[in-house]
């Protein structure tokens, strides 16, 4: 072989698959995202997910394409699952439910990850954690034995006298469907000898009209059963527990902004390792045998300025507990 040719032939050899690599094997994953109001933004829960992802050297816009899709349920739900299915993405990531049923109904042959989904044998997402089966798994928010119990409890805590604590739920998110219709909360409300009134909101308009019924219902404290509605609207339920004069329980560390008491999963912590699922999925590996993950991190969070806004008093047994307080 001539010099001049060898040159070219090993230039090429370097070239090539640099070339290759940044038209032709970038992989493509679809996120089914709840947008703020705007329904144009990732929430900073949400985004823990890519910090993940880059931490397995998956990069946006370098060895990804990121397609999102993003929905305010009801209403764009059913039409953003359609575009994300047609684009054939690698894998599907969704966070939620209601989200995560809609995927799993339309398509059995993308891989796809869901995280933060409260019981995803009861929805009939997976077949069981250990063998998910099908073209799904991902991360749940499964949480011990009577976790809303407990989550009442803390609230009974912060207020002893309470004897009626509404719950906010949404009747469109399957979970609390779940919830509502087993026999588990008269149980809790006879146990903690409370009255649990149900207060319900799809829709960011619903949410006063929710909170001015538990306010006439004379309920003593309001514990948000955790939904993407209320997550998106998460200032105006913190506001709306003010102008009630509320003590509220939330799932969601970010409710902590003002938010009297948080006690849940931490949610960034399964999105980041939701990203160690999407890069097995891209090297090769099956949903199906991938176990579904579980919390490892819980939160208590305090804030103790909302507390005096709302002249409570705070046991320092709670206090003591507290993975956060927040003057």
């Amino acid at each position: 072989m001539k010099r001049r040719e060898f040159i070219a032939s090993a230039a090429a050899l370097l070239v090539s698959p640099q070339r290759s690599w940044a038209q032709g094997t970038r992989r493509r994953l679809g996120f089914l995202a709840v947008g703020d109001g705007s329904g144009q933004a990732l929430n900073q829960t949400e985004l823990a997910l890519f910090d993940g992802l880059r931490s397995h050297g998956w990069i946006d816009g370098r060895n990804l394409i990121i397609e999102y899709r993003f929905s305010q349920p009801p209403d764009r739900l059913p039409a953003s699952v359609a575009d994300l299915i047609a684009l054939s993405p690698d894998v599907l990531i969704v966070p939620g439910p209601r989200a995560a049923v809609a995927l799993k109904s339309e398509t059995a042959t993308i891989p796809i990850v869901f995280v933060a989904v409260g019981d995803p044998v009861g929805l009939g997402l997976v077949q069981s954690l250990s063998r998910p089966g099908g073209n799904i798994t991902g991360l749940a928010t499964i949480v011990p034995e009577d976790f809303l119990g407990k989550r009442i409890e803390i609230l009974r805590e912060i207020v002893p006298s309470a004897s009626k604590i509404a719950l906010l739920v949404n009747p469109g998110n399957p979970m609390h469907r779940l919830t509502l219709a087993e026999e588990y909360l008269p149980r809790t409300a006879r146990r903690l000898d409370v009255a649990l009134p149900i207060v319900e909101a799809s829709t960011a308009e619903e949410l006063d009209t929710a909170f001015a019924s538990a306010a006439a219902q004379h309920a003593n404290g309001i514990v948000d059963l955790g939904d993407p509605l209320t997550f998106v609207e998460a200032p105006r339920v913190i506001a709306l527990a003010a102008k009630y004069h509320l003590p509220a329980n939330y799932l969601f560390r970010h409710y902590a902004n003002g938010g009297l008491s948080v006690y849940g999963p931490n949610i960034p912590d399964l999105f980041r390792r939701a990203a160690g699922y999407v890069d097995k999925i891209l090297k090769g590996a099956k949903p199906a045998d991938l176990p579904v993950q579980q919390p490892t991190k819980f939160e208590l969070v305090i804030n103790m300025k909302t507390a005096k806004a709302l002249g409570l008093t705070m046991p320092p047994s709670l206090l003591v507990r507290a993975d956060e307080v927040i003057e």
